[in-house]
């Protein structure tokens, strides 16, 4: 009838006047408690729920409460499993339509949203704004325990676990817990050694796509957050601050060593296992760190990239290349606190430290005989054994030890590194560079007696055979 035409017409011109303030912009529905309107008064009602904590959808499985209707559905589907959105370009399925749109955005790489401070993108517009906060340093989250702030609601979420110590989450293979699904699902990857975030540009693999991120920065040497306490540019600001704070989170459990890093943690913890998982394909030496592995390549190898600049030497190591630029500086950091020597190595303040304590903690296994440095030890075995294997291959002598023979090829090349500063003479070794030194200072540390055509020397004579 005529009534019911007239109650239809008035509900397509509401309709209608709802939909034309998609195109106008009009929001004239406002929250009275913050900046926020709406253009319909059903949307200001569903966000009051926000500042009230209603919650008046239940979950009759789980008991959860949800401030709207369409969250509780999306929540449902955690519960039957259902997938019904299939991505038509890989296996994956999806539970809700605005799940596979997310999804469908990585296989087209398109990323609309781009940050105008540094060169990243964004599939979405609210993670943009949410990365926008890491250049402006806000950080809406506050925790109402210990004042602390987030950039997101989630780390926020996170972080108050650690005040109530709830940890709802268990892992089925060992005993942990946590207080976080995101954290348990990352933990399980430990069990089953997953790695499904791959690098496109080397071959590692990584369990997090977080990590796999932070990795992709040693390729692209990108540094985007900034220190406001020492300008320097980095790829982690929260590791690089601990530089400062000198905060060391990551303590071992079986000694008092704490560490700033994870990987440094892990690093440490083989020396207490004595897991060595790095092997040399060459000789079978076992190593902790891959680092140390790629340093001991170069022995076979030959190659010594870190060269002096003040000389001809060149040095395997970047350590030892540190330790040799302190015989043109004549730096000597390391003070004997006995007789106040000083020395450019600490291991050489360790082995002079034992001349004072008169410790000789190496011992022949062949006869009673000890030492104070391990070196002298090796040498001496070389009496029982009789090895010399270090052969020279223009005049066929041989040594027992690496060192002679180095400094005896010196005779056949004419090297003579070691320069006086004072004159134009050049050394093989060391040892007479220093003696002659004395030439121009008048130096006489040896006193003597003549008894017939022996000649007694002091204490610095121990040892030597004339």
């Amino acid at each position: 009838d005529g009534n019911d035409i007239r109650d239809c017409s008035t509900h397509h011109s509401s309709a209608l006047n709802i939909h034309m303030r998609t195109h106008s912009g009009v929001k004239s529905y406002k929250c009275d408690q913050c900046t926020k309107s709406f253009s319909q008064k059903s949307y200001l009602k569903i966000h009051m729920r926000t500042h009230s904590g209603e919650k008046p959808y239940k979950c009759d499985q789980c008991m959860k409460c949800f401030s709207h209707s369409s969250t509780l559905n999306f929540h449902m589907s955690t519960h039957t499993g259902e997938k019904t959105y299939r991505c038509d370009h890989c296996p994956k399925c999806f539970s809700h339509a605005s799940l596979l749109k997310f999804h469908m955005s990585r296989h087209s790489a398109e990323k609309p949203y781009r940050c105008d401070q540094c060169p990243k993108r964004y599939l979405r517009k609210c993670d943009l704004k949410i990365h926008l906060r890491t250049h402006s340093g806000e950080k809406p989250y506050k925790c109402d325990q210990c004042m602390k702030c987030f950039i997101q609601k989630g780390p926020l979420k996170s972080h108050m676990s650690t005040h109530s110590g709830e940890k709802p989450y268990k892992c089925d293979q060992c005993t942990k817990c946590f207080s976080l699904k995101a954290l348990l699902k990352i933990h399980m990857s430990t069990h089953s050694g997953e790695k499904p975030y791959k690098c496109d540009q080397c071959t590692k693999c990584f369990s997090q796509k977080s990590t796999l991120n932070n990795h992709m920065r040693i390729h692209s040497g990108e540094k985007p957050y900034k220190c406001d306490q020492c300008t320097n540019r980095t790829s982690s600001l929260k590791i690089h601050m601990r530089t400062h704070s000198g905060e060391k989170p990551y303590k071992c459990d079986q000694c008092t060593k704490s560490f700033s890093q994870k990987v440094y943690l892990k690093i440490h913890l083989r020396t207490h296992s004595g897991e060595k998982p790095y092997k040399c394909d060459q000789c079978m030496k076992c190593f902790s760190q891959k680092g140390q592995l790629n340093n001991h390549l170069r022995t076979h190898s030959g190659e010594k990239p870190y060269r002096c600049d003040q000389c001809t030497m060149s040095f395997s190591q970047i350590g030892g290349l540190k330790i040799h630029l302190r015989t043109h500086s004549g730096e000597k950091p390391y003070n004997c606190d006995q007789c106040m020597k000083c020395f450019s190595q600490k291991g050489q303040l360790n082995n002079h430290l034992r001349t004072h304590s008169g410790e000789k903690p190496y011992r022949c296994d062949q006869c009673t005989k000890c030492f104070s440095l391990k070196d002298i030890l090796k040498r001496h075995m070389m009496t029982h054994s009789g090895e010399k294997p270090y052969k020279c291959d223009q005049c066929k002598k041989c040594f027992s030890l690496k060192g002679p023979l180095k400094h005896h090829m010196r005779t056949h090349s004419g090297e003579k590194p070691y320069k006086c500063d004072q004159c134009t003479k050049g050394f093989i070794l060391k040892g007479p560079l220093k003696v002659h030194m004395r030439t121009h200072s008048g130096e006489k540390p040896y006193k003597f007696q003549a008894l017939g055509h022996a000649v007694i020397f002091g204490q610095r004579a121990q040892g030597l055979k004339f």
